[in-house]
């Protein structure tokens, strides 16, 4: 999955933004707040990074193509370090997830004022 796509899939999100930090990572927020992280220059380019379920950390980062994300696999986020073996609606459906995992984590408050989501778009 590349820059493109990923802003092609996340754009139209409510309260989603994007930006450049650490200056090779194209990050996606909502309300301020990381769901996923693209690495875009670099040893590491392309390889993505997101927010995962508690019951499926342990699964998915023992997945071939896939690791505990450095410095934020606390937080229970994944890497895919071949995302060549992943496609992208698959990558997709795992960015859809990590956004819905993360805007249910804001308060209340930042949540009311953030458009209802239907259903993310697969596309954008």
């Amino acid at each position: 999955m590349d820059s493109s796509v990923l802003e092609k899939l996340c754009a139209d999100w409510p309260g989603v933004s994007s930006s450049i930090k650490w200056d090779d990572d194209l990050v996606f927020s909502v309300a301020g707040k990381m769901f996923v992280i693209l690495c875009l220059h670099g040893p590491d380019r392309g390889r993505l990074s997101f927010k995962v379920e508690p019951e499926r950390f342990l699964e998915l980062s023992d997945q071939a193509g896939m690791m505990p994300a450095p410095y934020i696999a606390r937080a229970l986020w994944i890497t895919v370090i071949e995302p060549q073996r992943f496609g992208d609606v698959a990558l997709a459906a795992h960015v859809r997830k990590s956004y819905a995992l993360v805007r249910a984590k804001l308060s209340k408050k930042i949540q009311s004022g953030l458009a209802p989501v239907s259903e993310l778009s697969e596309t954008g």
